[in-house]
C-alpha cells in the first residue's frame, strides 16, 4: 500500500501549479464576486471587495425566520426506534446579536499539524471540551453543555422545529442556508469553548481532509483517554487510514492510497471549480412557507465531500451509522466540529477564487434569514445569514496551508470518442425514464448545439428515500459501460445524501423532487469532444442504495 508521502509526489507530476508561489492560499476574505480569468490560469484573491453579484434568485416570499423554541417536537430520525429528544432549553429573552469589534483574529489551525506547530494547543482544546462535557452532569439544562450543543444540530437538522406560525417543518440542509447556519453554529461553539477556559483567542481546529497531509482522521481524535474520542466510529478508519471523499460503504475498502488521494483531489476540483452559479455551490433558495428542500437542492460540497466524510467516520456496525453518519447524532462526535470547520473553510476559499462565477447572493430573503443560538454567556440571540458572509468580521481566519486540488483539473483525453462507438449500449431518454436506479443507466442525450457548447447537464426529478444513504455518479462520453474512477475527464459529478427524515406528515419531502445541474463546457474541452457531435452518452452509476433513488429524466440545456 502506497504511503501518503508517496501520494504527495502526485502534485509534482501532471498537476503542477502555475508557479511555486501560488500554491498556498490564506483563507480569509471579504464579500463575494468574481474576476474573469481562465481556470487553467487561475489566480487567487487574497482580500478586497468582489465586483460581481448574483441576481436576486427569488423574491416571491419572506426569509426563513427563527423558530418558536417553545414549540419543539420529537425529531424525525428516519425510523430510529430510540427516544431521541433534542429540544434545547427555552428562554423568553431573545437579543439581536451584534458582532463584537474585532481585534486580533482567532486563527483556526489545521488539526494534522497541531503537534508540530501549536505547542500547548491540544491540552487547551481537551480541557475546554472536558469542561463542556462536565456541564452535562453539573447542569444538564446549561445550553453550553456538550449534549445541549449536539442537540442544536439535531433540532435544526431533523425537523424538531416548525416554521413559526405553521405546521411546516424547518430544516437548514439542502439549501442556501447550509453554509451560514453551520458557520454561526461553529462560531458560538468556539466561543463557548473559549469562555469555559477563559481564553478569548481560542479557535477550533479544522480537519484538512482536502489536503493529502490531512486525509486521515486527525490523531487528536483517536486517543481513547481524551475527551475528543468517540466510540461510535468506523474502526477500519482510524489513523492512518486515508479518507475516501467518494465513500459509499457499499464497496470494498480501497487498498491503494495513491489512487485514493488522486480521487480525493479530483473530487475537490470538481466540487469547487466546476461551478457556474452561486446556487450551484451554496444550494438553492429556501423561503418561508416552502416545504423541506429535497436533497437535490444542495450545493456541490454539501452533497459531495461533506456527506462522504460524515459517512466515512460513522460506525457501520451501528444500524443508523451513529454518530457522524446520521444528522441527528452527528454533533455528539467532537470530530464533527473540525469536519464542519473545513466545510466552512471551503466556503471561504470559494468566495476568494477569482473566477467568473459571482460569489454573492444579494437576495434579501437569503441575507435576512435568521436563526437562534445560545452564546457563550447563555443568552439566546438572534442572528442573520447576511452577517455571516465574512469570516474575518466574525473574528477568525484559517491557518495558511496548501490547496493542491486547485490545480488538479483532470488530464485532457488525447482523442475524442466516436458517439457511434459508445452509443451501442445507450438508450433514448424516453425509453429509460422514469428510472429506479437499481442498475447503471446509459442514455443518449441531445445537445443544444454541436461540439463544445456552453451547456449544462440536468438530472431532474430526483427522489431519494430520506431514510437511506444514497449516492450516484454521472459521466459524459465514458468509453466504459461501468466507469469507476473520478479523476477522469468524463466525470461530471456526484449526488449523495445522508439518512435524513425530511419532514412530518403531509409536509414530508418523501414526495419532493429536485434537480442537479452539472457544468459541461470545461468537461467538453477535457474529453476532446468532436465539433460535429450533436449528442452525448450520459452514464449514471449507482454507488449506494440505488434502488432507493428514482430519476425522472436527463437533459442538456444552454448555460
Amino acid at each position: 500500500m502506497a504511503s501518503l508521502q508517496s501520494s504527495l509526489m502526485l502534485l509534482s507530476t501532471n498537476h503542477k501549479p502555475p508557479s511555486t508561489t501560488a500554491r498556498r492560499f490564506r483563507v480569509s476574505c471579504s464579500s463575494g464576486g468574481g474576476g474573469g480569468v481562465d481556470r487553467r490560469d487561475l489566480l487567487l484573491g487574497l482580500g478586497g471587495l468582489y465586483g460581481a453579484t448574483a441576481a436576486n434568485l427569488n423574491a416571491r416570499a419572506d426569509p426563513i425566520q427563527p423558530p418558536d423554541m417553545k414549540v419543539c417536537g420529537v425529531p424525525d430520525v428516519g425510523g430510529v426506534p430510540l427516544d431521541v429528544n433534542c429540544c434545547p432549553p427555552v428562554s423568553d429573552a431573545i437579543k439581536d446579536y451584534v458582532l463584537p469589534p474585532v481585534g486580533t483574529l482567532r486563527v483556526r489551525p489545521a488539526a494534522h499539524s497541531l503537534h508540530r506547530h501549536h505547542h500547548g494547543y491540544l491540552a487547551k482544546y481537551e480541557e475546554a471540551v472536558r469542561r463542556m462535557r462536565a456541564l452535562d452532569k453539573s447542569d444538564p439544562d446549561d445550553p453550553r453543555g456538550f449534549t445541549q450543543q449536539a442537540n442544536v444540530h439535531c433540532a435544526y437538522c431533523n425537523n424538531a422545529y416548525d416554521q413559526t406560525g405553521t405546521s411546516i417543518p424547518l430544516s437548514i440542509h439542502f439549501s442556501w442556508l447550509f453554509f451560514p447556519w453551520h458557520r454561526w453554529y461553529l462560531y458560538f461553539y468556539e466561543r463557548i469553548l473559549g469562555k469555559l477556559i477563559q481564553d478569548p483567542t481560542f479557535a477550533l481546529p479544522f480537519w484538512n481532509w482536502d489536503n493529502p497531509r490531512g486525509m486521515h482522521l486527525p490523531s487528536i481524535f483517536d486517543n481513547e483517554k481524551s475527551p475528543l474520542y468517540n466510540t461510535n466510529r468506523n474502526p477500519l478508519h482510524r489513523p492512518p487510514a486515508v479518507v475516501d471523499l467518494q465513500y459509499t460503504n457499499d464497496k470494498p475498502e480501497p487498498t491503494d492510497d495513491e489512487r485514493l488521494v488522486r480521487s480525493n483531489l479530483a473530487t475537490m476540483y470538481n466540487e469547487m471549480m466546476r461551478v457556474r452559479k452561486p446556487e450551484d455551490f451554496m444550494g438553492q433558495s429556501y423561503l418561508a412557507g416552502d416545504e423541506v428542500p429535497p436533497p437535490a437542492k444542495a450545493g456541490t460540497v454539501e452533497r459531495g465531500s461533506h456527506t462522504s466524510i460524515h459517512r466515512w467516520v460513522g460506525d457501520p456496525s451501528n444500524p443508523y451509522h451513529e454518530d457522524l453518519g446520521n444528522f441527528y447524532s452527528a454533533g455528539r462526535d467532537p470530530a464533527f466540529y473540525s469536519h464542519h470547520s473545513n466545510v466552512d473553510r471551503m466556503w471561504t476559499i470559494w468566495r476568494g477564487l477569482k473566477t467568473r462565477v459571482p460569489k454573492a447572493i444579494n437576495d434579501p430573503d437569503y441575507l435576512n434569514a435568521a436563526f437562534l443560538f445560545y452564546d457563550e454567556n447563555k443568552e439566546l440571540v438572534r442572528v442573520r445569514a447576511g452577517d455571516a458572509l465574512d469570516n474575518r468580521k466574525m473574528g477568525y481566519e484559517y491557518e495558511d496551508v496548501d490547496v493542491p486540488w486547485l490545480y488538479f483539473r483532470p488530464p485532457r483525453r488525447a482523442a475524442g470518442v466516436k458517439i457511434k462507438d459508445i452509443s451501442k449500449t445507450a438508450q433514448r431518454p424516453e425509453k429509460v425514464f422514469p428510472l429506479t436506479l437499481s442498475r447503471i443507466a446509459r442514455v443518449l442525450v441531445s445537445k443544444t448545439a454541436p461540439g463544445a457548447a456552453d451547456e449544462d447537464l440536468v438530472v431532474e426529478h430526483i427522489h431519494a428515500s430520506p431514510e437511506e444513504f444514497v449516492k450516484f455518479d454521472v459521466y459524459v462520453n465514458s468509453e466504459e459501460d461501468d466507469p469507476k474512477d473520478v479523476d477522469k475527464a468524463e466525470y461530471a459529478g456526484t449526488f449523495a445524501k445522508l439518512p435524513h427524515r425530511g419532514g412530518r406528515g403531509h409536509h414530508s419531502h418523501d414526495k419532493g423532487k429536485g434537480s442537479v445541474r452539472f457544468t459541461l463546457k470545461e468537461l467538453y474541452e477535457d474529453i476532446n469532444i468532436d465539433g460535429d457531435d450533436e449528442e452525448v452518452v450520459v452514464t449514471i452509476v449507482p454507488r449506494a442504495n440505488g434502488r432507493h433513488v428514482t430519476i425522472g429524466g436527463v437533459k442538456i440545456v444552454k448555460a
